[in-house]
């Protein structure tokens, strides 16, 4: 309340909620001195024969309309909710979330100074910080990754060996602390034909049906358009800048033809996000440690 400008929005919300309560206790005289003749129909019929009554209220409704009205009153008094008054009891919600994961944080610090102090690997053996690992990568990671971590089409499938930026236990912690930016640049410049030629090339490198003919052509293009300066001569990729291996079977937004062509021709970025500050180094680590137990290294 205390970001409201003027005084008007404190008499807003004060009237808006006050005059809520009101019209729920008037509603509830209303109803209360009704005149209802029993067996007397409103003359709504539906289905032929479904009819509707003039009955009162059952009273133990009645009566739990009246106790939530005496609810919010005394609620409204003991707490804040009328503009800036603070009520009697003069409690607030600011500081509350910062103080309760201040003191979660102070619990289980002496548990993440154990595992920060130990190998990664040896934390990927041991089932309590590997149930810790998986709360914290369903919290913060399955969202992209998918709850089993095997990813989806532009996120990394974390359980197989295929690593884009290294799968050594400093670059996965390197990857989620500081996260990664994966740049393909686009090469529209180099028209269709040459494009499916390069696509037919790389669809080769790692066995899949092709073109021989244009695969050659491919494969000259390859070398001569600069794709060797990020894939490599072999096409089997360069982990310092994040480019994909081409000779396994390992697609990141798939193996189709028309897929390649749509990623020569227009590029692609990807986005891992930074979580060092978030989270701090030692959930890093035991997020980093879960990643290993994956199967993935």
């Amino acid at each position: 309340m205390s970001d409201f400008v003027s005084d008007f929005w404190n008499l807003y919300v004060i009237v808006i909620v006050l005059a809520s309560i009101l019209a729920c206790a008037v509603l509830l005289i209303v109803q209360g001195k009704a005149t209802f003749t029993p067996g007397k129909t409103m003359g709504h019929v539906w289905d032929e024969t479904l009819e509707e009554y003039n009955n009162p209220m059952p009273k133990w409704w009645s009566w739990m309309f009246v106790i939530t009205v005496v609810f919010a009153l005394v609620y409204l008094a003991l707490y804040p909710g009328l503009g800036n008054f603070k009520g009697v009891l003069g409690w607030t919600s600011v500081g509350q979330h910062t103080a309760e994961v201040a003191k979660v944080d102070a619990a289980v610090k002496p548990l993440y100074d154990k595992y920060m102090a130990m190998d990664l690997k040896a934390v990927a053996g041991d089932k309590q910080a590997m149930e810790m690992g998986k709360r914290l990568y369903l919290t913060y990671c399955m969202q992209c990754h998918g709850a089993d971590a095997r990813g989806a089409k532009g996120f990394p499938n974390l359980t197989d060996a295929d690593w884009q930026w290294g799968g050594e236990s400093e670059q996965i912690v390197e990857t989620i602390s500081a996260g990664r930016m994966g740049v393909m640049p686009p090469h529209a410049q180099l028209g269709d034909e040459t494009i499916k030629d390069l696509a037919s090339y790389v669809r080769s490198l790692s066995g899949l049906p092709h073109d021989s003919v244009r695969a050659g052509k491919g494969q000259t293009a390859f070398n001569e358009a600069g794709c060797v300066g990020c894939h490599g001569v072999d096409g089997t990729g360069m982990q310092a800048l994040g480019a994909p291996n081409l000779t396994d079977k390992v697609w990141l937004y798939g193996s189709s033809e028309a897929t390649i062509v749509e990623t020569i021709t227009n590029g692609r970025q990807n986005k891992m996000p930074a979580w060092k500050e978030f989270l701090g180094d030692a959930k890093v680590h035991l997020l980093a440690a879960y990643v290993t137990s994956l199967g993935g290294k």
